[in-house]
């Protein structure tokens, strides 16, 4: 699957501990192979994030997601990251 990033995740992205960007490359790599792997605990939001999925990136931080279609092919839009409290509280 393509990945692609919107420019506030990636202004985010560069903010965090240098330990929770290895863990998302790490993960994007696993997701890029197979989304669905049991490590990602890939799943689909609700209220504000209907239509959005997640994926865990530690124990704390989670990755938040659009699927898309871009000529043909699926696109992973990833649009935040952040803890479960930054991101659904």
């Amino acid at each position: 699957m393509i990945v692609k990033y919107d420019t506030l995740f990636i202004e985010r992205f560069k903010k965090l501990d240098v330990r929770i960007r290895k863990s998302l490359k790490e993960k994007i790599a696993i997701f890029q192979e197979n989304p669905f792997d049991p490590q990602l605990n890939n799943h689909p939001l609700k209220d504000e994030y209907v239509g959005y999925r997640s994926i865990d990136v530690t124990a704390d931080y989670r990755a938040i997601y659009e699927e898309m279609n871009e000529l043909g092919e699926p696109v992973a839009y990833f649009v935040a990251i952040g803890t479960h409290p930054e991101l659904y509280d």
